[in-house]
């Protein structure tokens, strides 16, 4: 499967509720959007999009399935910030049956993700609203990356 990864958008710094109530900013709001148009115009929508149940990555979420005119995500409690990658790994074997997956999380868990299917313990760091892109087949861990995509590139092929 294509297992494209989605960081939730610009947030903001904090809320009276918690961490688990940040909503998104309209900067965050305009990340997800681009995602969404940026996969629509590279024919690399995905199939389905799960994300964390946290309040920016469900916002995030919904900007980008508007924007790529695709159903609405659905709510996975193992996404929430604190993601284990073995877990993660075998809940996504569930989904082993579509083509393109998109999941919506949090740093550190997404960049740690990647980099534990790619077997390095070297840095990647997915900024809010970037995009990657690995070709794994669940359970197995090894997995290859097609893209990693900034926001500002993001932003720049709109133009």
């Amino acid at each position: 499967m294509d297992l494209i990864l989605l960081r939730h958008g610009k947030a903001e710094m904090a809320h009276p509720s918690g961490d688990f109530s940040r909503s998104l900013v309209e900067k965050g709001r305009n990340q997800a959007r681009r995602a969404g148009k940026l996969l629509r115009n590279a024919g690399l929508l995905p199939e389905i999009v799960l994300t964390s149940p946290l309040i920016r990555a469900r916002q995030t979420a919904d900007e980008f399935c508007e924007a790529a005119g695709i159903p609405g995500a659905v709510i996975q409690g193992w996404l929430a910030s604190g993601m284990h990658p073995e877990s993660a790994l075998k809940e996504l074997a569930a989904f082993q049956d579509f083509k393109r997956v998109t999941i919506v999380g949090h740093e550190p868990d997404l960049s740690g993700f990647i980099g534990w299917c790619l077997g390095t313990s070297g840095s990647i760091h997915m900024k809010k609203g970037s995009l990657a892109c690995l070709e794994i087949l669940p359970p197995s861990r090894i997995g290859t990356l097609k893209f990693l995509i900034p926001p500002k590139l993001a932003e720049e092929s709109e133009t």
